[in-house]
């Protein structure tokens, strides 16, 4: 308790007005080192920032994972993952962006760096235009290299979308595949660096129905299962909601905690 407290009071001190779009789990599953096998690991993320002056701002943000590992196909690592994650911000008292997201995964390992997944998930963020946004994704990936320091992970796989619409434009639904790279350097004992690239084509409409996200940040482990991450985000849609911007950029800085 004592951690978690700490944990809270440092986030309190530091910006963090939006929450990194969590990439690998937008576009294909959410993949968590393992790191226990007879009892669940999870993770809290906080943020809070207040402004005072000429405009009063408020920042919240927040995210929360567990993993589980179990013995699956063949007596390999099954991984069950479920994450849940949202941010507020308000301007003199109004409220300028809201967004909350969930995702349920399940992560198979197979033979040879390759593995299997499927995951659901779920967003809402009305300032978007998203009343709701469901996507079920199932595919395979394969870490393509590991050399101890530097590690590629590439994964790809179909989809089916469903895309609920605050305004009145007519909701959509379709498939689509959906494709994911992460590249991880372990810069020292405490650190790490990463990108994580993330893309979506519109099985029907390939050439101008599509999006993607790319995610670089670095962490550091502080000790006690407190770690602080830095992040800058792009995300780009080239067929966004009616009367919204293709392109939309995060800067990130989170406290975690693990237990």
């Amino acid at each position: 308790m004592k951690k978690i407290i700490i944990s809270i009071f440092v986030a309190s001190y530091l910006v963090a007005g939006v929450s990194a779009t969590d990439v690998e789990a937008k576009y294909t599953n959410k993949s968590i080192k393992i790191e226990a096998t007879s009892k669940p690991v999870q993770n809290i993320n906080l943020g809070f920032a207040n402004t005072t002056g000429n405009t009063k701002t408020t920042n919240l943000n927040a995210k929360y994972s567990l993993t589980h590992l179990v013995s699956g196909l063949n007596n390999e690592e099954l991984k069950y993952i479920f994450n849940l994650s949202g941010y507020l911000t308000k301007s003199n008292g109004t409220r300028i962006n809201e967004e909350y997201m969930a995702t349920l995964s399940a992560e198979q390992f197979l033979v040879d760096g390759w593995l299997g997944y499927a995951t659901f998930s779920w967003l809402k963020n009305e300032f978007k235009n998203y009343n709701n946004k469901f996507s079920i994704i199932a595919g395979v990936g394969k870490s393509i290299f590991d050399d101890g320091r530097h590690k590629v992970i590439l994964k790809v796989g179909p989809g089916y979308n469903i895309e609920q619409y605050s305004n009145t434009q007519t909701d959509k639904s379709y498939g689509s595949i959906n494709e994911y790279l992460e590249y991880t350097n372990k810069l020292n004992d405490i650190s790490n660096l990463y990108l994580k690239v993330g893309a979506l084509q519109n099985i029907e409409d390939v050439s101008n129905d599509y999006e993607a996200t790319a995610l670089l940040g670095v962490d550091f482990a502080m000790g006690g299962g407190i770690s602080i991450s830095l992040e800058q985000e792009l995300a780009y849609d080239n067929l966004p909601p009616t009367g919204f911007k293709k392109s939309d950029t995060k800067s990130i800085v989170r406290v975690g905690y693990k237990f």
